[in-house]
């Protein structure tokens, strides 16, 4: 009966440690998601959809409605001669008003407009293809960010904890030191060297645990997420297998020239010609039939239809230029993107180089650190004995602290070149 309380207190157990524990890639995730610039993204699509009904309502009827009056000198009427025959049957010929009038409306329909629509939907979704990559590659610099101050804690942990160990064996020393001068068999200045020693370990770890409180608020500032009292735990070391850069900016190249490619589209489109039906209506004087209009003057409904046919000519004039210079714009991304790859691949060596010369030193550190705390050990026993004095004791646990320093920092560099070299590469 005890066992599944037994495993769901091991459960609840493991869950506290595990909510006490922060890793790498949780903070890198954290900031990303937390950074302002991700708010862009949501608008970038809304520009899109936008920008993609403006242009499917190119296709809507377009209306426009008016109202007009004009006055003139000048209107045509019947000739003197034949005006006279018909007065001469009782009626009356006034010819056209000099005071004009009209309310009405034009209406155009696109039926075929050469491809424009089309290539300005492929342009935008090229063009938002575009923005994103460039968001993406400005959020991927935040992972470098966030990596550098991940290290820096670790590092300034690492140095915090060995100040604790060195502050635990100048206090044991003190310690002694003082029974031994109680005793007679030490001196005041023995005592006084390794307190004042003790006084400037305590000096370092104030500010290395100050250092240290500093990058975790950055860094909280970045991930949005407390970090007080939570342990980073130190990332894998594996090395990427594969050495071919990933970045966001070799996407963006891509959507440049797949926009590039969009708008060459758009240059052929615009040498196209373009059908559409219109229509022309109005209510007013005087109205399409002038004779009418002539006899008398009341107003008329009036519409006119057709198809229209245009053609701009002009548009052949620049299109070789216009596809010369896309050409020149997608050779020079083509350029940038060679260097981007080249100088990507530099970096990539010098950090492999770097990775392999902590790999070999790293080789001996366990041995060094082994070394020096047994010569610290044995000094300890010399000044039990009278041998050597505090001076000489100090030098055997300051280069133990060091040796101890070495190695970790080593550790911790190692672990921040394999992460530069991920970043590099987009691993």
């Amino acid at each position: 009966m005890l066992k599944p309380y037994l495993l769901l207190a091991l459960s609840l157990f493991a869950g506290i440690r595990l909510s006490a524990q922060v890793t790498l890639e949780e903070c890198v995730t954290l900031a990303q998601d937390n950074y302002p610039l991700i708010r862009k993204y949501d608008l970038l699509k809304q520009t899109k959809e936008v920008n993609l009904s403006d242009i499917n309502k190119s296709w809507l009827p377009q209306i426009n409605v008016y109202g007009q009056g004009t006055v003139q000198n000048e209107t045509p009427s019947f000739p003197e001669s034949l005006a006279g025959i018909i007065s001469q049957t009782g009626t009356n010929i006034s010819g056209l008003n000099e005071w004009q009038y009209k309310v009405g409306a034009d209406i155009s329909q696109n039926i075929w407009d050469g491809g424009t629509s089309k290539t300005k939907r492929k342009i935008e979704h090229a063009e938002d293809a575009e923005r994103q990559a460039a968001m993406d590659v400005q959020l991927y610099a935040i992972r470098e960010r966030v990596e550098d101050l991940y290290f820096g804690i670790l590092l300034m942990d690492e140095q915090i904890e060995q100040t604790r160990n060195m502050q635990a064996l100048l206090q044991s020393n003190l310690d002694k030191l003082r029974s031994m001068q109680k005793n007679g068999t030490a001196m005041q200045s023995d005592v006084d060297m390794v307190e004042a020693q003790y006084l400037s370990t305590n000096q370092q770890l104030i500010q290395a645990e100050s250092a240290s409180g500093s990058y975790r608020k950055v860094l909280e500032l970045f991930t949005g997420k407390s970090l007080a009292g939570q342990e980073l735990l130190k990332p894998d070391a594996s090395i990427p297998q594969d050495l071919k850069p990933d970045r966001p900016e070799l996407r963006q190249f891509e959507a440049q020239l797949l926009a590039n490619e969009a708008k060459n589209a758009s240059i052929t489109a615009s040498t196209m010609p373009k059908i559409g039906l219109f229509a022309q209506a109005y209510y007013g004087y005087p109205g399409f039939d002038y004779f009418e209009s002539m006899m008398n003057r009341d107003p008329s409904f009036n519409i006119l239809a057709g198809v229209k046919v245009s053609w701009n000519i002009g548009a052949f004039y620049h299109k070789k230029n216009d596809k010369r210079k896309l050409r020149l714009a997608s050779d020079n991304i083509i350029v940038e993107r060679d260097i981007f790859l080249f100088n990507t691949n530099l970096k990539t060596r010098s950090q492999l180089d770097r990775i392999d010369e902590l790999k070999a030193v790293m080789k001996e550190n366990d041995r060094i650190v082994q070394l020096r705390e047994n010569v610290r050990k044995a000094a300890e026993s010399q000044l039990d004995n009278g041998i050597i004095d505090a001076t000489a004791l100090l030098t055997k646990l300051t280069d133990e602290k060091q040796a101890r320093l070495n190695a970790s920092y080593h550790e911790i560099q190692l672990l921040q070149n394999i992460y530069q070299l991920k970043y590099t590469l987009n691993k």
